[in-house]
């Protein structure tokens, strides 16, 4: 992603929070850009940022290979806020002293503000904040004053006015810290001095510019998926580079009812190329057999590549491609700890990051890697999309095979398309698409006995999943109507062959995640 004017660098010790760390920064129209905590001092340093934001992470200062603090951030003379861990690195490193606390707080906690100057201004002098930590400062680094307590934690909060430098011991990025993105604001405009200048229409001028640097003359082919993550990355690129682009829709059998149809009519309608692939039979060869999700996965993210490479070769003339363009956001990266969160845990591989071959013979282009998917949309809008595209359904690369549980076969896949055609039709005409996040089908391996027609079935579960959320990040499960429920469920029953039951999954993010697989 393209740096605009003005930048904040967040250095990521391992939190399981640093991701909402940029999604905040942002809500507040400042561009920012998430690194390692090892990232190299150049390419800090290349981005001029107005400050530095230190998160939290796993680990104690005291830990043999607990990450440290480099020594050249303090030599940059911008602005430092530490979160929980990185407050306590800034004063294990400048002279305070950190210890196990004699009670560890997880969870609800009361702050009181002893020193409201700076990041508290106008507020309460008690705050509802959300506490994760073991150790805590007991002693101030020199040059250091206390802003806030707990009945716990004596330094909850620590600055250093002339330096410009903060430490909050509790998460302001989350939303059980009612005042913490106001917290952020004035560390972001008070303290760094930033002006809020990130935009849509900031971010394609830029990223327009930096495709069209980075690609000269060359071809470039999009992996399109028929979501709105490689809708959007497709036209950015388009709007780039023009005739330089040619995309590939890969119908690997396992897109939604009609998906295939519906994205070339799109892209047809706005002049760019458009190449059809109809690769369901190997990809249902390839999946045979197969019933482990990290296994789909990864033969997804393969056989994808091998079918980008082969019509990559079938479209080459004078001038061969030599860039793939995909949509991955950041909570595929994110989720697939990959370089830049390798102190993060893996929870899940997505296709397009870790199922992706070592030897795939293209430069990468992934403009919308560090975005959010409420991010994507807006960008989607600013380019001009229909409302329908840029807030279609969420998909996973995948598609349905990591909604049927167990191994993909044609039947399977049959049943799984018409009940989630079911569910996505039933909640679009109860008016209420824009209000739940993503919903969707999936198929259980699971056989329960029923009566239909008066006779005894043993036939499988259908699960229906809906779930509200702002970014993906976290989510909670849809309380949709009772009504709209049971015409889902009286359809599904009624309409898909080998299905007898329905159930409806109440799991939030986390502890599950949005899709099953």
């Amino acid at each position: 992603m393209t740096r605009v004017t003005e930048t904040i660098v967040i250095l990521d010790f391992g939190s399981q929070y640093t991701p909402l760390i940029a999604r905040r920064v942002r809500e507040l129209r400042v561009y920012c850009e998430l690194l390692p905590h090892d990232a190299p001092p150049d390419e800090i340093r290349r981005l001029a940022p107005r400050g530095i934001i230190l998160s939290g992470g796993p680990n104690s200062v005291f830990d043999p290979d607990a990450p440290t603090l480099p020594d050249f951030l303090l030599d940059l003379n911008v602005p430092l806020l530490g979160i929980c861990y990185g407050m306590q690195l800034l004063a294990h490193q400048l002279g305070g002293r950190v210890e196990p606390s004699a009670r560890r707080e997880y969870g609800h906690a009361t702050i009181y503000v002893d020193r409201p100057d700076a990041l508290f201004a106008d507020l309460p002098t008690a705050l509802a904040v959300w506490m994760s930590h073991g150790d805590q400062v007991t002693a101030l680094p020199p040059g250091f004053v206390a802003l806030a307590h707990s009945d716990t934690c004596p330094i909850a909060a620590m600055a250093h006015p002339a330096r410009k430098i903060y430490g909050l011991q509790f998460h302001p990025e989350v939303a059980h810290t009612p005042r913490g993105l106001e917290l952020l604001r004035r560390f972001l405009f008070d303290v760094c001095g930033c002006a809020g200048e990130w935009s849509p229409t900031a971010f394609i001028a830029a990223t327009r510019e930096q495709i069209r640097a980075r690609v000269g003359d060359a071809r470039v082919l999009c992996a399109l998926s028929g979501g709105v993550d490689s809708t959007v990355t497709a036209t950015l690129v388009s709007r780039a580079i023009g005739a330089q682009l040619v995309c590939v829709l890969v119908d690997h059998g396992l897109l939604r009812e009609g998906e295939a149809r519906a994205v070339i009519e799109l892209f047809e309608r706005q002049n760019i190329e458009i190449v059809p692939v109809d690769a369901a039979a190997r990809f249902l060869a390839a999946l045979r057999g197969v019933a482990e999700p990290e296994d789909k996965r990864k033969i997804i993210g393969a056989e994808f590549a091998r079918v980008f490479v082969e019509t990559a070769q079938a479209l080459t003339s004078a001038k061969p491609i030599r860039f793939l363009a995909q949509g991955t956001l950041y909570p595929d990266v994110i989720e697939s700890r990959t370089p830049e969160r390798r102190t993060a845990a893996r929870i899940k591989t997505h296709h397009n990051v870790g199922g992706l071959p070592p030897d795939l013979p293209f430069e990468l282009i992934e403009p919308l890697r560090y975005l959010f998917k409420d991010e994507v949309r807006a960008v989607g809008l600013e380019l001009g999309l229909p409302e329908a595209v840029v807030y279609r359904q969420p998909f996973p690369g995948p598609g349905l095979a990591v909604r049927i549980l167990g191994e993909v076969t044609r039947a399977r896949l049959d049943a799984l398309r018409a009940a989630d055609a079911i569910v996505r039709a039933e909640i679009e005409n109860a008016g209420l698409a824009r209000a739940v996040w993503q919903y969707f089908a999936i198929l259980t391996p699971l056989k329960t006995v029923g009566v239909m027609g008066d006779g005894r079935t043993y036939e499988n579960v259908v699960a229906v999943r809906a779930v509200t959320s702002v970014d993906g990040m976290t989510a909670d499960w849809a309380r949709l109507p009772d009504d709209v429920l049971a015409r889902i469920g009286s359809r599904i029953v009624n309409e898909v062959r080998g299905v007898n039951r329905v159930v409806y999954d109440i799991t939030s993010k986390p502890p599950g995640t949005i899709e099953w697989e």
